[in-house]
C-alpha cells in the first residue's frame, strides 16, 4: 500500500464508530474536525468490509445533491437509480429497498461527508434530515454518519441546541490532529530526535505526516515543502483560501503570529486595527488554527498570548512563507541555511507539546489542569520575564508540578531544578499546603536526581518520552 494513502492509529475514533454500529436500532453520529485531518480516511477505514453508503456532498444545493445521492445509493442496490427532487425521497426509498430486502447483511451505514456544505446552502436541511431520522428511517437498521468540516456549520446545522437535529444524534466526536506517539506510525524507523523534528515541521494532520519519507528532515524539507508544485508548497495558503473570505489579512496575521504572541503586536505586525482582531482570532480558533492561552495558574488574565495551533502551520508560516520570492524562483538552496539556523529552536518548542502529550498519559502525578506559567520580577532594577515551561496543578491533592523541556543532550538535572524552583517560588498557587514536585525533560542527561530541598524530581529521557 502507498504509504501517503495508508492508514495510522485512530483507535479510539474507530473504537467509537464500532461502539455505535453494534447498538440496535438506528444510530446517528456526527464527525467533524478541521480540513485534512483525516476524517474521510478514518471513515474509508470503518465501513471497509461493511454493508455501507458513501457520499461526498458538494456546494451543489440540495436539488442536485439529493438526485447524486439517489444514484450511489441505487448503484449500492444494484438498482435504476430513482427520480429524487429531495433527500426525503431518497431517504423514502432507501427505507424501501431495506424493508425488500438487500443481498448485503449488516447494518446499513450510510455516510454523508461534507454534510456542511449542505447546511452552507440550505438552512432548512437540518429540519429535512430530521423528519428522515423520525419518520422514514425510525425503524431501519441504519447507521447514519454526517461528517463536516466547516465547525461554525456544524455547530449551527447539527450540534447547537438551536438545531432540529439537537438531540437526534446518538453520539459526535471531534477529530483531532494526532499527537507524537500516533503520528510516528507514519515514519517508525526514524530515529527518536528525527522523530520529534519530524512531527515539529509536518504535525499532526496525517495528510502532512506522510509526506515524510524518514530520509532526513532538512532533504524532506527542501523535497516535500519548499520545492515549487509540491503538495505543500502552498497548502496554508490554499486551505486559507477555500476557508475565509480576506485570505491576506488572516496571511498577515499568521505570519506576524509566528513572530509575535501578544494581540497588539501581531495586530502591528500584521497592520490591522487591533480593535478588529478579536474577529480574526475567533475565525482562527474556530479553524483549530490558533489558539489562545493565559497562565496556568489564572482563569481570566490579561496576559493572553496567541500561538499557531497547527506545527505546520507554524513551521510554514515562520520559515517558508517569508521566503516566497525566492521560493518562486527555484531557489531551495539559498533558503535552506537559514531553516537550519532555525529549526533546533523550534523542534525546541515543539518539544514541549511532546512532554505535555507525555505527561497526559503517566499516572504518577495526578493533574487536572496543565499549561505554561509566565510572570514578571526585578532584577537589578529591570523588569524581568519569568517563565515556566509546563506547569501541572490538581485541585483535589494540592499537588502542583513544575517542569522544564531541554531539547538538549547531557542535561545537568540538578541545575536546572536549581533554577527552577527559584520560578517556582513567584507561582500564586496554593501558597500554604501545596504539594511540590519538579520536572526536568531532556534528550539525555548527564547528571540525574530524585529529590531537590525536600522534594520529588522527575527526570524524562526522550526514549522513556517516546
Amino acid at each position: 500500500m502507498d504509504r501517503i494513502n495508508s492508514f495510522v492509529d485512530r483507535r479510539t475514533e474507530l473504537e467509537f464508530l464500532e461502539r455505535l454500529y453494534r447498538r440496535p436500532g438506528l444510530q446517528v453520529a456526527v464527525l467533524y474536525g478541521r480540513r485534512r485531518v483525516g476524517k474521510t480516511e478514518l471513515l474509508n477505514h470503518f465501513a471497509a468490509g461493511k454493508n455501507g453508503i458513501y457520499f461526498l456532498c458538494d456546494k451543489g444545493g440540495t436539488a442536485s445533491n439529493a438526485q447524486r445521492f439517489a444514484q450511489t445509493c441505487a448503484l449500492h442496490f444494484n438498482d435504476t437509480a430513482p427520480k429524487a427532487a429531495n433527500f426525503d425521497e431518497v431517504f423514502g426509498y432507501v427505507r424501501n429497498r431495506l424493508a425488500r430486502g438487500s443481498a448485503r447483511s449488516g447494518k446499513l451505514v450510510v455516510v454523508l461527508d461534507e454534510f456542511s456544505y449542505l447546511v452552507e446552502k440550505d438552512s432548512g436541511i437540518p429540519s429535512v434530515f430530521q423528519r428522515a431520522i423520525d419518520e422514514i428511517l425510525g425503524n431501519a437498521g441504519v447507521f447514519l454518519i454526517l461528517c463536516g468540516s466547516s465547525m461554525s456549520m456544524m455547530f449551527k446545522g447539527v450540534l447547537s441546541y438551536e438545531s432540529p437535529l439537537y438531540g437526534r444524534r446518538t453520539g459526535d466526536w471531534l477529530v483531532k490532529p494526532m499527537q507524537f506517539t500516533e503520528v510516528r506510525g507514519f515514519y517508525p524507523r526514524a530515529p527518536l530526535d528525527e522523530a520529534v523534528a519530524a512531527y515539529a515541521v509536518f504535525g499532526g494532520i496525517p495528510a502532512y505526516a506522510a509526506r515524510f519519507d524518514g530520509k532526513g528532515i532538512l532533504k524532506n524539507i527542501g523535497d516535500r515543502i519548499l520545492a515549487k508544485g509540491e503538495v505543500l508548497y502552498s497548502e496554508p495558503e490554499v486551505l486559507l483560501r477555500e476557508e475565509l473570505r480576506e485570505p491576506p489579512t488572516y496571511l498577515s496575521i499568521l505570519e506576524a503570529m509566528s513572530r509575535n504572541a501578544k494581540l497588539t503586536d501581531i495586530a502591528n505586525a500584521a497592520r490591522v486595527n487591533a480593535k478588529d482582531m478579536p474577529k480574526y482570532l475567533h475565525t482562527l480558533q474556530e479553524l483549530q488554527l490558533v489558539r489562545k492561552i493565559n497562565p496556568v495558574t489564572e482563569k481570566n488574565s490579561k496576559k493572553s498570548l496567541y500561538f499557531i495551533d497547527d506545527n505546520f502551520f507554524a513551521f510554514w508560516f515562520k520559515f517558508v512563507y517569508p521566503h516566497r520570492s525566492e521560493l518562486e524562483a527555484g531557489r531551495v538552496q539559498d533558503v535552506l541555511p537559514s531553516i537550519e539556523r532555525g529549526l533546533n529552536s523550534f523542534v525546541g518548542v515543539v518539544f514541549e507539546q511532546v512532554c505535555a502529550q507525555y505527561l497526559s498519559r503517566q499516572e504518577k502525578i495526578p493533574y487536572d489542569k496543565i499549561g505554561k506559567w509566565w510572570g514578571h520580577s526585578r532584577k537589578d532594577g529591570r523588569r524581568v520575564v519569568e517563565e515556566i515551561d509546563l506547569v501541572t496543578l490538581d485541585e483535589a491533592t494540592k499537588t502542583i508540578l513544575f517542569a522544564e523541556c531541554k531539547w538538549s543532550e547531557g542535561v545537568d538535572a540538578e541545575e536546572i531544578t536549581r533554577k527552577l524552583a527559584a520560578k517556582a517560588e513567584k507561582v500564586e498557587w496554593h501558597d500554604r499546603g501545596r504539594k511540590e514536585h519538579y520536572g526536568v525533560f531532556a534528550k539525555t542527561f548527564r547528571k540525574r536526581i530524585t529529590r531537590y530541598d525536600g522534594r520529588p524530581v522527575h527526570c524524562f529521557e526522550l526514549k522513556e518520552i517516546a
